[in-house]
């Protein structure tokens, strides 16, 4: 149900608040607000190829979780075999997520994507394995603009910028 309703909060830009019982007692849950943007290199096209992402993350806005972090952000650079036909598939790795503090929050993360109104919806959920929040979990919901055929046959997609909410329960 949270899900939803943090999936409700990206798409239409607002802040949907959880019931202070599904908050946990110790340091609260941490909800951060930011842009998330991809880079594609070479674009991606029809035709499945290696592709180099390049993915950075910025929170500009974090509440509660003790209330010391304010903001954060990351940095992922990885290869895939993909083409704009296969986008939507399932993964599973590993996020570091950096804050103000000088903290960090190494979280194992699967997700898989959705095609829903023009957007790529992408979910990605699990738990913290180091740092800060050891061993709470973690939800964050990224919408990015879905490519057109136009664009996957013209030279490729090269990039998409998007919100994206993080949730540490």
């Amino acid at each position: 149900m949270r899900a939803a309703a943090l999936l409700t909060a990206v798409v239409l830009g607002a802040a949907v608040p959880v019931p202070a019982s599904a908050h946990s007692r110790d340091s609260g849950q941490l909800l951060c607000h930011g842009t998330e943007s991809v880079a594609y290199h070479p674009g991606i096209t029809l035709r499945p190829r290696h592709i180099r992402v390049t993915v950075d993350g910025r929170f500009g806005s974090c509440a509660g979780g003790g209330g010391k972090v304010r903001s954060g952000g990351y940095h992922e650079e990885f290869t895939l075999f993909t083409g704009c036909n296969n986008l939507l598939d399932g993964f599973r790795t590993s996020r570091t997520y950096r804050w103000n503090t000088g903290d960090a929050s190494t979280a194992g993360i699967a997700g898989s994507s959705t095609a829903v109104a023009g957007q790529v919806v992408t979910p990605a959920a699990g738990t913290v394995t180091h740092g800060l929040f050891h061993g709470r979990k973690v939800l964050q919901l990224i919408p990015l603009p879905q490519p057109g055929a136009l664009q996957c046959l013209a030279g490729g997609v090269t990039g998409a910028a998007g919100p994206t909410v993080l949730t540490v329960l």
